[in-house]
């Protein structure tokens, strides 16, 4: 459970730090022959604060927890 709870929260840090993640998908638009035209899009995916500040919570929870059950 100690490492659980200390995982979520380094998680829910990064989370906060970064805001979001992004990533590259490239699609083809069409094919003559042996020539093909493609593009490249770039997706950003957010994630709230909040969510890494609940990351933060239940992982220091877990890590309370965790603490408790070894006394």
């Amino acid at each position: 459970m100690k490492l659980v709870g200390i995982i979520l929260i380094v998680l829910g840090i990064l989370a906060l730090a970064y805001q979001g993640f992004s990533y590259n998908q490239t699609e083809k638009d069409a094919q003559l022959g042996p020539v093909e035209i493609q593009h490249t899009e770039t997706h950003t995916v957010p994630i709230p604060p909040l969510v890494g500040g609940g990351i933060i919570l239940v992982g220091a929870v877990l890590l309370a927890i965790g603490s408790r059950s070894k006394l």
